[in-house]
């Protein structure tokens, strides 16, 4: 979608034939999407909320923080697919279809779609697809493997109980027993918000573990009254360290199948956002150095290794250490040490912010694989 958004608004592009394949009509609001943003962005007109404060809480602490220069935006899944739509209407070149690819075959000179009754042929396919369990390749590779799952639940109450000014970036006020869990709550009005339940564990719970932990949540920290749940929606997020490769051949790969998700925090849309960039100068200039990796992603790929270590053997609770990075620092330094952003200053901050006693020998460990 942020490929083909920023193709159709480079002159580059006019007039060429461009096809997209997808097996959905994307006419429902599936999905939610959340990102932190300094100024304007591409979306900026479909963006249906911004929150110019975050609340955090765990057991222990609780703190209020002003985001600028940031904010932290909401886009609705419907809206996005709208959005995306109404400009390829405007493009003569654009063919949409629905319809599954099983299979891409490279090629000698580009690569090839196998449809069901057809071959489609390009001298680039941009792909989104992951053609494997994401759990069995990072087995396969010895890399870190856990799941991001979320129920959430968009609430009227009958009541005012939200601000809409500020939004609850992350509660841990949670049980814990499963592994890493924390609430979202994001308000668009008095009384409407978005309450999403969200774990970081290996293996997904039963639905009406979500609901239970949504409903008690609702109850202690914000109505206890009742109230209507106006729409629901669940997603399952992998959250792994595995090297998913950038380009093969004339195939090249983005979102989750390019390794544009955040290993360790599930985050996707800003890193998808700067592919979608590089990706477009690269495809108008012929230069393919944009699919390579830099010592920068270098670097945040070992962080993100030693998180996923200590997350999945269970050393220190995700509660523990988010609660100490907010402790200790402020939540632009947090927001751009988890946009891969940071230099050797700031992340020699985070690191005095955990335990040094454990991350180290992690860090340690990740670097002798």
């Amino acid at each position: 979608m942020s490929v083909l958004v920023r193709m159709l608004e480079d002159p580059f592009f006019e007039g060429k034939k461009i096809l997209v394949l997808d097996a959905a009509e994307k006419n429902t609001n599936d999905r939610t999407w959340c990102f932190w943003e300094k100024g304007n962005g591409v979306f900026e007109s479909i963006v249906s909320h911004a929150w110019s404060r975050l609340n955090f809480f765990s057991a222990d602490y609780a703190t209020n923080r002003e985001l600028a220069p940031y904010r932290y935006k909401m886009i609705r899944g419907i809206d996005l697919y709208d959005f995306v739509k109404e400009k390829a209407v405007q493009h003569p070149g654009v063919t949409w279809l629905k319809e599954r690819v099983p299979a891409i075959v490279p090629e000698t000179d580009g690569a090839a779609i196998e449809l069901s009754d057809r071959n489609v042929t390009a001298p680039v396919i941009i792909n989104s697809i992951v053609w494997e369990d994401t759990r069995d390749l990072a087995k396969a590779a010895g890399a870190h493997h856990l799941l991001q799952h979320f129920k959430g639940w968009l609430i009227q109450t009958e009541e005012d109980c939200f601000d809409p000014t500020t939004a609850t970036f992350m509660d841990f006020r949670v049980s814990q027993d499963a592994g890493t869990a924390f609430v979202y709550v994001l308000p668009t009005s008095p009384r409407e918000a978005l309450v999403e339940y969200t774990l970081f564990t290996a293996d997904l719970l039963p639905q009406e573990a979500y609901d239970l932990a949504l409903q008690d949540y609702i109850t202690k920290y914000i109505t206890g009254k009742s109230y209507k749940t106006l729409h629901t929606e669940w997603g399952v997020i992998p959250m792994t360290n595995l090297q998913f490769p950038k380009r093969r051949g004339a195939v090249v790969n983005i979102g989750l199948a390019g390794g544009q998700v955040k290993a360790s925090s599930g985050f996707a849309f800003q890193f998808i956002q700067r592919r979608a960039e590089a990706l477009v100068a690269s495809l108008k200039s012929g230069d393919t150095t944009c699919h390579r990796d830099t010592l920068q992603d270098k670097k945040f790929r070992l962080f993100d290794g030693v998180l996923l270590q200590i997350l999945s053997t269970g050393q220190l609770g995700g509660d523990r250490i988010f609660t100490d990075l907010f402790q200790k620092n402020d939540v632009q330094r947090i927001f751009r040490f988890l946009d891969n952003e940071t230099g050797l200053v700031d992340d020699l901050r985070i690191m005095w912010s955990v335990p040094t006693g454990i991350f180290l020998p992690a860090a340690l460990r990740e670097l002798r694989g």
